[in-house]
């Protein structure tokens, strides 16, 4: 159940009408990387913690609900920026009053090029947001990310929350207005809490590497192949201990096409610390097959089924 509150969570001001900005805000809006992709990401994953997760789906519609909030806020400032559009709009017979908008410094065409050549907002909106980035392509559901495995679903939700927030530092430093750079720092540092959370929620998840699973193949999981020519670089990415519990380091290829033929196409590829590698990789996977699977079973009731629960007295009235 959603009730919405009036007051916004933080409360956006601007200094003037800037419809260039105004632009370039909308990528937060109805963008790849804004509120609305994050906020429909996580209620669309939530969905799947309900009952076997009921401790993640509560942080998920948590953080979903902030994000609706945010994008409150944005469309609010998006709204304030373009102050005066919708008004002159709708003045259809003294066409020149648009003129007034900038402060009696921009006709008609001028607030067309304010707009960076993007009239959308004035002949689509009158002055409001569109569910658009800033280049006027619409919001897809295909932005969100939900796989139904939380191990992923965290993961995709820390790289969105991380992706929003470098957003939040480009947009930072196309506006002078101090008004507007209080509400983005705001939002900017949400994300930062909100990648924090998730982080936190993912480490509660044990085992929680590799993503979901299976464990792979102990042939090919601690290889890296040298791909390019010329010098070798090397880093933690491909040498020294990766970040497996197991003791066992990357293996570096510095010719992946000798290897290959070598190995008969990877056929024949020597299998790490022997077959008992393989075994106990076999043997993890089974272990983790049936928590998992037990986790779900265990939420998920085998009969009647309802979503909220509520006191038995009260259902029998």
């Amino acid at each position: 159940m959603f009730h919405h509150v009036k007051e916004l969570q933080f409360n956006a001001r601007v200094s003037g009408p800037d419809p260039r900005f105004a632009r370039l805000l909308l990528e937060q809006f109805g963008g790849g990387n804004g509120e609305l992709k994050a906020a429909m990401q996580y209620f669309v994953q939530a969905f799947g913690c309900r009952q076997a997760h009921p401790q993640k789906y509560d942080l998920l519609m948590d953080i979903a609900t902030e994000e609706f909030s945010h994008l409150e806020i944005v469309g609010a400032t998006i709204t304030m920026l373009l102050e005066g559009v919708t008004g002159e709009l709708k003045d259809a017979i003294h066409r020149t009053s648009l003129a007034k908008v900038m402060g009696g410094k921009a006709t008609r065409e001028d607030l067309i090029h304010e707009a960076l050549t993007d009239p959308l907002f004035l002949v689509h909106s009158g002055g409001g947001p569109r569910v658009t980035d800033a280049n006027g392509v619409p919001w897809s559901g295909a932005f969100v990310n939900a796989n139904g495995d939380l191990t992923v679903d965290l993961r995709s939700d820390i790289a969105a929350e991380s992706r929003a927030k470098i957003v939040y530092e480009y947009l930072l430093q196309f506006t002078e207005d101090p008004l507007v750079q209080e509400s983005l720092s705001f939002l900017m540092t949400r994300e930062i809490a909100h990648f924090q959370m998730f982080t936190a929620a993912l480490e509660t998840i044990q085992p929680n590497f590799p993503p979901g699973v299976l464990q792979g193949d102990p042939r090919h999981t601690h290889t890296y192949y040298n791909m390019s020519n010329g010098q070798d670089v090397r880093g933690p990415w491909n040498e020294g201990k990766g970040p497996w519990n197991d003791g066992q380091g990357w293996i570096y290829y510095h010719d992946p096409i000798e290897h290959v033929r070598e190995t008969k196409g990877l056929v024949k590829e020597p299998i790490p610390g022997g077959e008992s590698k393989m075994q106990k990789a076999k043997e993890m996977d089974e272990q983790l097959s049936n928590m998992r699977s037990a986790q779900e079973k265990a939420g998920t009731p085998t009969s009647k089924n309802q979503w909220s629960e509520y006191p038995e007295e009260s259902l029998t009235r």
